[in-house]
């Protein structure tokens, strides 16, 4: 383990599992849907230990070079220990990569799993999305039948938990939570533990008047969604979202574990360069939604999420904007720095973030970094995963390569996450 200057534990999370909610920098991600405990996909190519995530083939065209000369630049700048990126554009691969090592000696292939933390609230809230249009929920439906015990369970609804409009505290950024983590990273987390931490904090403000990221507000959504269906959340993710885009490889975890072939990470989160592999994700979200996946389905969740596939019309509409634009901003009780500005241009969605036109999730956490991000107006889509070195810098390291890609690919959509 190599010694390396202290960085505190609160700043790194604070781009955990929804790393830069827009600029609007959120912290983490992160936490961070997935699933998989359900009906596998096919054997074979596509399907569970099939190699069909793996480079693109030599001679690149044009394009495919310059994606990759910018994705080999940004790995240098950041001394990163790896990158994989894969772009498409209307479904059509452009290129698929992975650049560095995994770990020592050990090359980065595109087919290693990695965790996709907040890519999960993406899956959850098309996953709500299609309830409300099967008639089986309202999004202004109050939780209160489901989750009496919540505190102004009367004054929430399944809107305001999917859109981080509840009030409740982070526990992400709670100092006690956070000196937790830090001595103790194999921990099991449960639900009742994480909550416990916003529960003995006031609310930011009344629920639906403002905006503030909080992993509790998923948790919550994840309890109720299971007591409404009857469903454990892998299941209903794996039957209704990531089974029918054909993500084989994304899947949930109740234990640590990757599946293999595993990309190995490493952070200074503690102050020493260490490995972080297999540090407990368990914070991170509710049981059923700690997800891995690849770069390839990676991409195809952004496409598959980012158009609205699985969704009306109508639905895909609020997706992008279910009435969060306009809110946020400092209060008498709410500092800027928490209730953030939702605009137009860079707004929380319904477990999405939107940027400029752009439809993304931006999980960052443990060693971990990764962006998946769709531009429906050129269905182009980016997905890049990077690992660190002692020396890379802080924040969201697959955010700065994909912005730099999308540059190159679309210079009048600006991915300008913060």
């Amino acid at each position: 383990m190599t010694p390396t200057p202290t960085r505190t534990r609160a700043r790194s999370r604070r781009a955990l599992l929804c790393a830069a909610l827009l600029a609007l920098t959120v912290q983490a991600g992160a936490a961070a849907p997935v699933l998989a405990s359900g009906p596998e996909g096919p054997a074979g190519p596509g399907g569970p230990g099939g190699r069909d995530c793996v480079r693109t083939e030599r001679p690149l065209d044009g394009k495919a070079r310059r994606v990759l000369d910018i994705t080999r630049k940004a790995k240098n700048d950041l001394k990163l220990n790896s990158v994989e990126v894969r772009v498409t554009i209307d479904g059509r691969e452009v290129l698929t990569d992975a650049l560095g090592e995994s770990m020592t000696g050990v090359p980065a292939e595109p087919d290693m799993h990695f965790r996709a933390g907040s890519v999960a609230f993406a899956h959850i809230g098309t996953l709500l999305l299609q309830l409300v249009e099967d008639g089986t929920v309202d999004l202004d439906d109050t939780v209160e039948q489901w989750l009496p015990d919540v505190p102004k369970a009367d004054r929430i609804t399944l809107r305001m938990l999917a859109t981080n409009t509840t009030g409740l505290h982070d526990y992400v950024t709670d100092p006690a939570f956070d000196a937790e983590l830090e001595a103790h990273p194999f921990r099991q987390w449960t639900p009742a533990q994480l909550l416990s931490y916003p529960y003995h904090h006031s609310f930011w403000y009344e629920p639906g008047t403002s905006w503030s990221y909080s992993h509790a507000n998923y948790i919550l959504l994840v309890e109720a969604l299971e007591k409404i269906t009857g469903t454990r959340i892998d299941r209903l993710v794996r039957e209704r979202v990531t089974g029918p885009l054909g993500l084989w490889n994304t899947q949930n975890n109740f234990t640590p574990d990757i599946p293999r072939p595993v990309l190995h990470a490493f952070t200074s989160d503690r102050g020493l360069y260490e490995e972080s592999t297999f540090w407990n994700p368990s914070w991170t979200t509710a049981p059923g939604a700690v997800i891995t996946t690849h770069i390839c389905d990676l991409a195809t969740s952004a496409q598959g999420i980012g158009s609205g596939e699985l969704l009306s019309h109508r639905s895909y509409r609020t997706l992008l904007n279910p009435g969060t634009v306009g809110l946020g901003g400092a209060s008498a009780t709410c500092p800027a720095t928490i209730c953030l500005k939702q605009t137009e241009a860079k707004h929380f969605g319904l477990g999405v973030i939107v940027v400029n036109g752009w439809v993304l999730q931006n999980p960052s956490f443990s060693g971990y970094a990764a962006i998946q991000a769709y531009l429906p107006s050129k269905r182009l889509a980016i997905a890049v995963s990077s690992t660190k070195t002692p020396t890379t810098p802080d924040g969201n390291t697959a955010e700065v390569v994909a912005q730099r890609i999308a540059a190159a690919l679309a210079p009048n959509d600006p991915l300008a996450i913060t």
